[in-house]
């Protein structure tokens, strides 16, 4: 850690002071809303084009003003540097056993996209299956997923291309290396489910090519694809045709016996159909009929179904159903009772159920047997958060993740019958993570609820008020903010900065209650818990609001718009990434419509009434002091579309006349995030931090 932190006023640096930028030009149109008798202006609806002439240039000269501010920022190729260093470690997935290997994918370092390998033993040597570098030159083509036929004889994987959520499914002969001509289109939102000689997928009919990264995505479909047919050959196995705005995953149980289908028309709620494979003929059972609960089938035993469901179980509980091959129906029981804890995930392995439990927002491992009775507890480090388990029925192996803040993800392969683990990957990075500390604290809400607050620093770190510090948050969609390692918070970590992660309500850390308490009417509370966080963290000399910075992305990207409204005087830097910005028109594109189960609609006054009062789109004032922000969003996303950002920063550079610089930063090529390639990570992040490090008045690299 740098011992002395300077606070930087050279003449040099004032050169990227927004008073000396000259913002683009952004033409505004006479567009307006009429809701429930009040007129909203929209003046930059134009921007939601994306392929619009004008939209074009907008991007052009916006990314133009931009890139040329960061590159006068003396430190920002060190920090880039130090960045790479700290990305360049080897890093691994979990893996997964199918056909009797073992498939995995891993990064060697600075690969744009990780690599899918396969072992026949655990430690034996990995041999590629498929390495998505090699379809790009400049890494924008991603392995967005795959899936190994029961034999292992095929590998069916899907590719995005350029950051898309749209996606194209391929099939590769895994004795010959060689692809199949099978390939599937206007594949989004889908799962691949091998049965016999194909897989269940799921599509949209397809938008046309103008429209197709901003349209609304309606009449979604399962299929069932038949290896070595042509796509037009496909048999439609499920579609709601009076319901459009819904989605369909299908999944098969190892064992081929079961066909689920999940039937969803938000990010929340889900309704079930079970078919026997097995019999032909056999008819769809409905397991359930309402979106008000989350229900997931986490694996079988023969004719027993074990369920994952927070029905009448905030918290969740784990039931049992048992088919009736003669009735064709479905006998229900309790399996594990809800806890006092969140049941995260239980997954199958052997004759156990292992069971990943929430203890204030980190991970306890329960073994039970199959009678859900308890066994033990697996011994794990304090602070840790366990990510992707796998197992299968029948077999007493279970994979699994542990990482913190300062420890990245170790692989460790779990013995059912021995109780027994052993880590068989663990990453080595330039960095010593018994420097830091992990606390957990608790701040007080506005109503008196208590939020779990994540603090992570050098142990040389004092409370004086005067350390740089980023604070994240989410509080959305059921979405719980675990400890997790990031490469780009070393850089951070390492010049005395301090990392802060708040668990706001919104979220799942404590169950379904804690989620609808910041859901649409309650969403305030999401930005209150927030708020007290900031205040926690000055109040208590880890921070000063000068030396403040907040992030989020997605739905964090509208709580960093949303509390620099109603709260500018607390932050040095705001930095939403990705951001859903404009909340009367969120529901008009692609998949945006799912997100009403958290947000609410404007189709009542009710709703249009709350969802304006924070929206950040339309809550930007004049004459308001606005920390220094930048907004950072992709040209093809097409889950939260730019638009939401284009329109915000357009707004707050005509708006607001401050000192402070109000920037956006378009990445090209890219999405919402998932598959970026690792260059293009790094030089955000690299950007991100110089902003946020030149606008706290901090030079990192002064010793």
């Amino acid at each position: 850690m740098k011992k002395s932190l300077i606070y930087c006023f050279l003449p040099l640096l004032l050169a990227c002071n927004s008073r000396h930028l000259d913002y683009p030009f952004s033409k505004k149109a006479d567009t307006v809303d009429v809701y429930y008798g009040k007129e909203v202006a929209d003046p930059y609806r134009w921007l939601e084009d994306p392929l619009l002439p004008e939209t074009r240039e907008w991007i052009q000269a916006q990314n133009k003003l931009t890139l040329g501010y960061l590159s006068r920022i003396p430190f920002r190729d060190s920090l880039k540097a130090r960045l790479t260093e700290v990305w360049n470690y080897e890093r691994c997935e979990t893996p997964e056993k199918k056909g009797g290997k073992y498939y995995f994918r891993k990064n060697d370092g600075l690969q744009n996209q990780s690599v899918l390998y396969v072992m026949d033993t655990i430690g034996a040597e990995p041999r590629v299956v498929l390495d998505p570098n090699l379809f790009s030159q400049d890494g924008t083509v991603a392995l967005s997923g795959y899936a190994i036929s029961p034999d292992g004889k095929y590998l069916s994987y899907a590719l995005s291309r350029g950051g898309s959520d749209w996606n194209e499914i391929f099939v590769r002969d895994l004795t010959t290396g060689q692809d199949l001509a099978d390939h599937l289109e206007q594949v989004k939102f889908s799962g691949i489910s091998w049965y016999r000689k194909g897989f269940y997928y799921s599509r949209y009919p397809g938008p046309a090519d103008r429209q197709q990264l901003t349209s609304r995505n309606r009449n979604h479909r399962v299929y069932y694809h038949t290896l070595k047919r042509p796509q037009e050959t496909d048999i439609l196995v499920f579609e709601d045709t009076e319901h459009p705005d819904r989605n369909f995953i299908a999944d098969v149980t190892f064992d081929e016996r079961f066909l689920i289908i999940y039937e969803s028309e938000s990010t929340y709620g889900t309704k079930i159909y079970i078919k026997n494979l097995q019999t032909p003929g056999k008819r769809f059972i409905q397991y359930n009929d309402s979106f008000d609960y989350e229900t997931t089938v986490i694996g079988n035993t023969g004719n027993e179904l074990f369920l994952l469901t927070n029905e009448n179980a905030p918290k969740n509980k784990l039931i049992k159903l048992v088919y009736i091959p003669g009735s064709n129906t479905l006998q229900e029981d309790d399996l594990i009772a809800e806890d006092y804890h969140v049941l995260q995930q239980a997954v199958l392995a052997g004759d156990k159920i292992i069971a990943q439990y929430l203890v204030d927002v980190h991970s306890v491992i329960k073994v039970m047997d199959r009678q859900g009775k308890f066994l033990y507890e697996m011994k794990l480090p304090e602070y840790v958060s366990v990510s992707t388990m796998n197992g299968n029925e029948g077999d007493n192996e279970l994979f699994y993740s542990l990482a913190s803040y300062t420890v990245p993800s170790t692989i460790y392969c779990y013995h059912t019958e021995k109780n027994l683990s052993r880590a068989i990957f663990q990453p080595m990075v330039d960095f010593n993570p018994v420097d830091y500390t992990t606390r957990l604290e608790f701040c007080i809400s506005k109503d008196g609820t208590k939020i779990p607050v994540y603090i992570v620093h050098h142990k040389d770190v004092r409370r004086n008020s005067k350390n740089p510090t980023c604070l994240y948050g989410y509080g959305g969609f059921g979405v719980s903010l675990l400890p997790r390692f990031s490469a780009s918070h070393i850089v951070w970590l390492e010049n005395g900065g301090i990392i802060v992660n708040a668990n706001l309500r919104g979220g799942g850390e404590y169950g379904e209650e804690w989620h609808k308490a910041g859901t649409k009417h309650n969403k305030q509370n999401v930005f209150d818990d927030f708020i007290a966080v900031a205040e926690y963290l000055i109040q208590n000399k880890y921070t000063s609001p000068h030396l403040l910075a907040i992030e989020g992305h997605s739905n964090g990207g509208l709580l960093v718009g949303a509390v620099v409204n109603q709260r500018p005087e607390l932050f040095g830097v705001a930095l939403p990434g990705v951001g859903v910005m404009d909340m009367l028109r969120y529901h008009k594109f692609t998949i945006g419509w799912a997100w009403e189960s958290d947000y609410g609609s404007v189709d009542d006054s009710v709703g249009f009434n709350y969802l304006y009062a924070y929206s950040p789109l339309h809550n930007i004032r004049e004459n308001v002091k606005y920390p220094a922000i930048m907004a950072t969003t992709a040209d093809h996303d097409d889950r939260v579309v730019p638009a939401h950002s284009f329109k915000y920063i357009a707004t707050l550079q005509e708006k607001y006349k401050g000192p402070n610089p109000v920037l956006i930063r378009i990445q090209t090529k890219a999405g919402h995030g998932a598959g970026k390639p690792t260059r293009l990570l790094i030089d955000e992040q690299a950007d991100i931090w110089a902003f946020a490090f030149y606008n706290l008045k901090i030079n990192p690299f002064n010793n």
